[in-house]
């Protein structure tokens, strides 16, 4: 028995050390709702080129702003950025009535946690 607890230890010793380093990074750390709507109200992007280069640039703008800011924000800037990935698939990149109505919608939704 002696011979076997060393074995032992070092053999899950060995799987814990290879389970640390084969997941998944960490999320990182969302703002607050405060430090969200101070970004938000401080962000000058300004997208260059085609209407169609433009829709695409502002979608991935979009969805970087909404992987940092806090969750009752980033919910309605994902839901943007999906609208904007719709429209860079167009051929001239512009959105249509109902587009514009659910972007317009979604700032509003913002709109009540960024007063």
């Amino acid at each position: 028995m002696k011979k076997l607890l060393p074995a032992v230890v070092l053999l899950a010793g060995t799987l814990l050390a290879g389970c640390a380093g084969g997941g998944t990074a960490p999320a990182p750390a969302r703002m607050s709702v405060p430090e969200s709507c101070t970004f938000l109200n401080g962000d000058n992007f300004a997208p260059t080129g085609s209407q169609k280069e433009q829709a695409g640039q502002i979608a991935n703008h979009y969805q970087e702003v909404a992987d940092k800011v806090a969750p009752e924000v980033s919910a309605p800037i994902q839901a943007m950025a999906d609208v904007m990935k719709e429209v860079a698939a167009t051929p001239e990149g512009t959105k249509t009535t109902e587009q514009t109505a659910r972007l317009t919608e979604q700032i509003n939704k913002i709109g009540q946690y960024c007063k």
